[in-house]
């Protein structure tokens, strides 16, 4: 039987069509999972802190799985199914695609031009998380926990020239998230609470 929170969500997600980029948007493209789970603690996301590497815009950031679409892919939910599995070695074709969130693009001019297409799936409650090279670490925290108030914090990011900006996080366990996962974040959480009628727990 699926959880009613899982059900709201998707009927919620089916209700509306969700924002695409034009095409001429971005030369690259990239799509992300949001992975959600049911257990004993309540429904959980997955979230990976990324692999320090120089040269990655994204390096140690807390994100989603996902990653750039590749020529063998045949459209943006088998890239976020492809790097899924490669990332944190979760199948989700054994789960259920639940529905897409607005598709995003960076705001910062620093960050490489790229539209990514948010994915999000239901996967078994016993689901579990092996990271590949690409990933640090991965860690499933509740939803509620996001939801919560005590959740929103701000992230101080130093710029080479002595310059730092203040940019909108959510501090889960201890695990900064911000930029545009936050954002992605923060959509889906405001569809979730509405849906699922789950507010901060």
């Amino acid at each position: 039987m699926t959880d009613a929170r899982i059900a709201a969500l998707e009927a919620a997600l089916a209700s509306r069509p969700p924002f695409r980029a034009p095409p001429e948007a971005a030369a690259a493209r990239a799509a992300v999972a949001l992975l959600l789970r049911v257990g004993g603690e309540g429904v959980e996301l997955l979230l990976i802190r990324r692999a320090e590497r120089e040269g990655d815009p994204w390096s140690g950031h807390m994100a989603l799985p996902g990653g750039r679409r590749q020529a063998e892919d045949a459209d943006m939910q088998a890239t976020a199914a492809r790097e899924t599995r490669e990332e944190v070695g979760i199948d989700v074709s054994t789960g259920r695609l639940l529905g897409e969130l607005d598709e995003l693009a960076p705001r910062s001019a620093r960050i490489p031009s790229i539209v990514v297409s948010p994915f999000v799936y239901h996967v078994a409650g016993d689901a579990e998380a092996a990271p590949n090279h690409e990933v640090q670490e991965a860690v499933w925290v509740r939803v509620g926990e996001l939801l919560h108030p005590d959740a929103a914090a701000e992230y101080l990011h130093e710029l080479a020239e002595g310059k730092t900006l203040t940019f909108p996080a959510f501090d889960a366990r201890g695990y900064v998230v911000w930029g545009m996962t936050h954002r992605i974040l923060t959509g889906f959480l405001e569809l979730y609470a509405q849906a699922a009628g789950e507010g901060a727990s």
